[in-house]
């Protein structure tokens, strides 16, 4: 286990979010919605290295953020939970399709 860094910040941690839009979301609508939460909340955390959204040919999403700590990790879960705008990327994921995993970085 890594030791922290100059920051305060332990190992890195990569958080993989996975889902499908709720029905009838329209696909330009969630990304315009998504691309408002990267540069209104997300890139505005600290310790938010790196953030990115894709899917796949089968109507499966992924956003892939990578962490400076599970500190960091956590503090910008909480702080995109209490934003409108994250609320409102919320309301666009079936609920019930996401799955989140988060894996300790080691290089």
């Amino acid at each position: 286990m890594r030791t922290a860094d100059a920051h305060g910040y332990g190992a890195p941690v990569i958080e993989i979010l996975t889902f499908r839009l709720a029905s009838g979301v329209d696909v330009a609508a969630f990304t315009a919605l998504d691309a408002r939460v990267q540069t209104e909340v997300a890139y505005r955390q600290p310790g938010l290295l790196r953030r990115t959204t894709g899917r796949n040919g089968e109507g499966r999403w992924l956003i892939l953020q990578v962490w400076a700590s599970a500190e960091a990790a956590a503090a910008g879960r909480v702080a995109l939970d209490e934003s409108a705008v994250g609320a409102g990327l919320d309301a666009l994921i079936d609920a019930d399709s996401v799955h989140v995993e988060r894996f300790e970085g080691i290089d």
